[in-house]
């Protein structure tokens, strides 16, 4: 169901009754906001190659990545009614501007934050984190962030990335930022930290360029990962986005900025 403010909700069954097995709560769901995307889904925000979403509703609030120009950030944030100083943890994918330009900006509204980083960044990314008085954390192997969100830690090679997991009582919900390591890897390494279902992915999964042969094996390994739902946006590519639509059907989860998921 939407609204006229475009807002998503996503339904959950509670697996027990009282307090939840996992992020969120009966009282208080999961709110996604699109902060910085490729495409336009509210009114009034403006698009941009890159990808930032804020993530309400688990124990700490996270921004995950940062989008590219500060300022095409902070006017969405504004338009967005979002108050970047009840931010307490930021995660970076990876080392692309798409991703960590509008760090600096955010860093100036809000220092009093932990950003989490893949290790494999450059000493100054370090460096100018603790500049802006901001707590530095860099990771590699998969670690929990605050109560039932994991980061993946990093993967991949030649690009090194991290995705971020919440367990939620209906399953796992991925947040992706490229997946420059591959969308099929990030699924099968969040089902290693947490061997449930994947009730939700979305974020950026770089396949422009796949062939519809190579979209049929990543559409069948979503199958086989029983991927409940799915998002794909940003670097995802339009011909590829166009296929997770009509695979997915009624499951298929509309991106843009401004939009807002909620998960009861």
């Amino acid at each position: 169901m939407t609204s006229s403010w475009g807002v998503l909700i996503i339904g959950a069954l509670l697996l027990c009754s009282g307090a939840p097995a996992g992020g969120g709560s009966a009282d208080q769901p999961l709110r996604f906001t699109i902060l910085y995307d490729n495409y336009v889904h509210k009114e009034g925000t403006q698009a941009d190659w890159g990808f930032s979403c804020l993530i309400e509703g688990t124990e700490k609030t996270i921004l995950f990545d940062t989008g590219t120009k500060p300022e095409i950030l902070m006017r969405n944030v504004e338009v967005l009614g979002v108050d970047l100083a009840r931010v307490d943890q930021i995660v970076i994918s990876h080392a692309h501007n798409d991703h960590t330009g509008g760090l600096a900006a955010v860093l100036e509204k809000n220092p009093k934050v932990t950003v989490f980083f893949p290790v494999s960044f450059p000493a100054e990314f370090k460096a100018g984190v603790e500049r802006a008085k901001a707590a530095a954390r860099p990771v590699d192997e998969s670690v929990s962030i605050c109560k039932d969100v994991f980061l993946t830690g990093e993967m991949g090679s030649s690009i090194k990335e991290q995705s971020l997991v919440i367990d939620t009582p209906s399953g796992l919900i991925i947040v992706t930022g490229c997946s420059h390591q591959g969308i099929v890897n990030i699924l099968e390494k969040a089902r290693e930290i947490r061997d449930r279902p994947i009730r939700l992915v979305f974020g950026g999964f770089h396949l422009g360029g796949k062939s519809d042969a190579e979209m049929k094996e990543i559409l069948a390994a979503f199958e086989r990962l029983k991927v409940e739902k799915c998002g794909a946006t940003h670097c995802t590519g339009d011909a590829q986005i166009a296929m997770f639509k009509k695979a997915f059907g009624d499951n298929y989860v509309p991106m843009g900025t401004g939009r807002v998921i909620e998960i009861r």
